[in-house]
């Protein structure tokens, strides 16, 4: 096993030594740093296999395979939110953010600080993150139902959207952050069409979504 330099700590970063212990994790846990040093391929040599995977809590969480509904989704609300937003800001898709030493969720959608973006980020923080959108699919719904958002609100990002699938079409739930309370109020529900102020002004017809 690596340790640091006192011999006592293990690396928290040699993901070599933490895949010996495959399936299991490593008895230091997995750190959200550790995902910048993951191998591409898995601890079988199975291609892709760290492709898709968050750290939710210390735990790798791997995604699956998207529906064309969820990558429809995703593309739609990016050209959306990007031919209305402001220059400071910028809509990117599938991108870290760390929220602690043991939370690096991979939200669908983002909108970011201009600025932060960078061709060499890896994530992002939460001090750079305006609005993050999770798209539900069935294998993700008590993610991004229950576990992700109390982290997002947790680590002060003041808007939240959830998207769920109704008879093929999106239905978006709102949120925005409750300074008092530091958790997620629902601020509408939305079918057919999105119209919201905040974080800037925004006008989606959910169902003409490019495809």
């Amino acid at each position: 096993m690596s340790t640091h330099g006192d011999g006592d700590t293990p690396n928290m970063h040699d993901v070599t030594s933490a895949l010996e212990y495959w399936p299991s994790p490593p008895p230091w846990g997995w750190t959200a740093d550790d995902l910048d040093h993951l191998p591409s391929d898995g601890p079988n040599g199975e291609p892709g296999f760290f492709k898709h995977v968050e750290l939710i809590d210390g735990a790798l969480v791997f995604m699956s395979p998207q529906k064309r509904f969820h990558e429809r989704v995703i593309s739609g609300l990016r050209y959306g939110l990007n031919t209305q937003v402001p220059a400071h800001l910028i809509t990117i898709t599938q991108m870290d953010v760390k929220l602690g030493h043991r939370t690096r969720p991979c939200p669908d959608v983002l909108v970011i600080d201009t600025a932060a973006d960078h061709d060499d980020r890896t994530f992002y923080t939460p001090d750079e993150v305006h609005l993050v959108v999770e798209v539900v699919s069935p294998e993700s719904e008590d993610r991004d139902r229950k576990s992700k958002p109390p982290r997002y609100a947790e680590a002060g990002i003041v808007h939240f959207w959830r998207v769920e699938a109704k008879d093929g079409r999106p239905v978006v739930y709102v949120y925005e952050l409750d300074p008092a309370t530091k958790a997620y109020a629902l601020t509408g529900i939305h079918h057919g069409k999105l119209s919201v102020p905040v974080p800037f002004q925004i006008d989606i017809d959910l169902d003409e979504l490019p495809r």
